[in-house]
């Protein structure tokens, strides 16, 4: 049985990595999505690889108009809105995130505005429009293990961790306010995914080595985009009609092992 069906989900960073993944899985369950991105040609190509239950919205999640345009194109397009799905977001090492005392001004508010400037402004767009609506919905926001459960020795991005921490506590306080109006939201923490983001980390066989002490689920691995999708499904489904303000960790066992470094020096 099809989990999805007659569903209309909006997909912030829906192109590529994680989002792209979703979105297939999505349609797959009988949805239809919005998938957004900022690059056109990947917009295009992702349209293409999904097929005739998708469509593309090349837009900057960072700027305002981008959720509630997105959302417009879903109502237009499939005539409802159900749920959003944030996945937009990444990494400002190279910008000036790093441990605090090198992180830059321009690195903090860089990678401030990419990963909970954007999802503010998406969350709000699908907030105003359930309210409208006066139909509930669901909210999936992407956070990451390293919000709680830090990894100092290769993983010392603390504008990102500081990002990912204020999603949850942005989440939950959000969903206690609006679970009157049955609108969920939730939170999926990954660990080290497979994603273009990670391949500093994915490239370093030593990280490597502790990846397979620290996410030691499946042999020891990096996560696949494709391990998250079940949950973003369960998320996106009538299946968590009472469930919100949670945060469920795919991480591979991030959060409950303590990593091997010392032994690989």
């Amino acid at each position: 049985m099809s989990l999805l069906v007659d569903k209309s989900i909006v997909i912030i960073g829906g192109t590529t990595g994680l989002g792209l993944s979703a979105a297939k899985t999505f349609v797959d369950e009988g949805a239809s999505v919005v998938i957004v991105g900022r690059d056109g040609a990947n917009a295009a190509a992702a349209t293409e690889a999904i097929g005739g239950k998708a469509v593309s919205f090349v837009g900057d999640a960072i700027e305002s108009d981008t959720a509630p345009s997105a959302i417009g194109l879903s109502l237009s397009k499939f005539g409802r809105f159900d749920g959003l799905y944030h996945v937009a977001g990444g990494s400002g090492r190279s910008m000036g995130d790093g441990p605090l005392h090198e992180i830059t001004d321009e690195g903090w508010q860089y990678t401030v505005d990419l990963n909970l400037t954007s999802l503010f402004k998406s969350n709000r767009a699908a907030v105003v429009q359930f309210l409208k609506q006066g139909s509930g919905g669901s909210i999936l926001n992407m956070g990451s293990v390293l919000g709680h459960r830090p990894s100092p020795k290769y993983f010392a991005s603390h504008t990102y961790a500081a990002t990912k921490s204020a999603i949850n506590g942005f989440t939950r306080s959000i969903a206690a306010y609006y679970a009157k109006d049955n609108i969920r939201i939730n939170v999926l923490a990954p660990a080290l995914v497979e994603t273009p983001m990670s391949q500093r980390a994915s490239q370093d066989d030593t990280i490597q080595s502790f990846i397979a002490t620290k996410q030691p689920l499946d042999g020891g691995r990096n996560g696949k985009a494709s391990d998250l999708d079940a949950a973003a499904v369960y998320f996106m489904s009538d299946g968590s009609r009472f469930t919100t303000g949670q945060q469920l960790n795919v991480d591979g066992g991030w959060s409950v092992s303590e990593g091997q470094w010392g032994r690989l020096q």
